[in-house]
């Protein structure tokens, strides 16, 4: 009973804090502070009360429209509050807090979260990383890690270190068509965030992910072979799965291979 009642503040701190990054995303590109000023509509500009911002209830009950200029609101609103409260659900399950130092770790896990999320959402709406997000992440991670053993911070930093000049190397081959800069300085962020081995299965399940969509977006003749797709949001997604399953998933391999 505690442990439900506990998911269930997880979840509603989640969805709450999913709605903070829905202004944090829409704020970015404008320049805007999000720590500043009332939220409102992007379209007629009307501020928003209490009532207009209920996570994801105020979306449905209003029908995905805004209650005053009748515009219809995003898609992209509830579904980062839904994402956000679902990470957040499994980060406290999996993270547990029972001594401060865990209670540091939780607090760690769930920042670099939110920056993933809003360079998923970021990235996919404007292809690009920005730096706004990923410099601090990154900033914070480093810092992180020397909280570590020796052996523990050696492990990141080569995790980090190798798989941004994987990406590096591929920005140079291909003069960025390929691969933007952003890319690389996300894969040192997961390098930093996953260590080794997880950041192999984030970088598999990236490529995996982006591929099947890629072959998917071309055979529904949405995009070409020359179209732009950012890839920001594959390496997310794939952090988050090596995150929350990778262990499991390098057991499973390693028995694979024993049989």
């Amino acid at each position: 009973m505690i442990n439900l009642i506990f998911s269930f503040f997880a979840f509603l701190f989640g969805l709450i804090l999913g709605s903070f990054l829905n202004c944090v995303i829409y704020r970015l590109k404008s320049g805007k502070s999000f720590l500043k000023g009332r939220s409102f509509c992007p379209s007629c500009k009307h501020t928003l009360f209490f009532k207009d911002l209920i996570p994801v209830f105020s979306f449905l009950i209003l029908r995905g429209k805004c209650r005053y200029c009748g515009k219809k609101i995003s898609w992209q609103y509830p579904l980062v509050e839904i994402v956000t409260a679902l990470i957040f659900l499994g980060t406290f399950n999996q993270f547990p807090i029972s001594n401060f130092q865990n209670f540091v770790n939780l607090f760690f896990m769930l920042y670099v979260s939110c920056s993933l999320i809003v360079i998923f959402f970021y990235d996919l709406k404007h292809y690009i990383i920005p730096d706004q997000v990923i410099y601090p992440a990154i900033l914070i991670s480093a810092i992180f890690l020397f909280l570590h053993p020796k052996s523990q911070i050696l492990n990141s930093i080569y995790s980090a270190l190798g798989a941004s000049l994987f990406f590096l190397s591929i920005y140079l081959i291909s003069k960025g068509k390929w691969m933007g800069f952003g890319d690389v300085k996300l894969a040192f962020l997961m390098g930093l965030f996953l260590g080794f081995p997880k950041i192999l299965v984030a970088l598999f399940f990236s490529f995996f992910i982006g591929a099947i969509i890629g072959i998917g977006l071309i055979l529904a003749k949405k995009k070409t072979l020359k179209s732009e797709v950012p890839f920001g949001p594959f390496l997310v997604a794939g952090t988050f799965i090596a995150l929350f399953f990778g262990e499991n998933i390098i057991s499973w391999y390693l028995n694979l291979l024993s049989i």
